[in-house]
């Protein structure tokens, strides 16, 4: 029987905001949902708290982006420090006469 690895990678910056985002669009996306289904149904308007609440889907779309441009940057960051590691430093310029 082959054995299973599985690659374990610690957070990096930004997946918590994208964990984070992603809860809340969900929760934000039930709440447009719980709001415009009784609307087409035919039911009066939702209380107030479902409508403010449908706005936490852009909310958490938005917290997603910036954990992701937060990760990227990052991600640039260590390829831009792994770069300047490997490259060779210039040679010294020779003393004038």
């Amino acid at each position: 029987m082959a054995a299973k690895h599985r690659a374990t990678t610690a957070p990096g910056p930004g997946d918590g905001l994208v964990r984070a985002g992603a809860v809340v669009f969900v929760v934000g996306v039930v709440a447009v949902l719980a709001d415009l289904v009784p609307f087409f149904l035919g039911h009066p308007n939702r209380p107030l708290l479902v409508n403010v609440a449908a706005f936490l889907a852009p909310v958490g779309l938005g917290i997603a982006l910036l954990g992701l441009a937060r990760s990227a940057r990052a991600s640039q960051r260590r390829a831009q420090a792994r770069a300047a590691a490997l490259e060779p430093e210039p040679p010294e310029p020779p003393e004038p006469r």
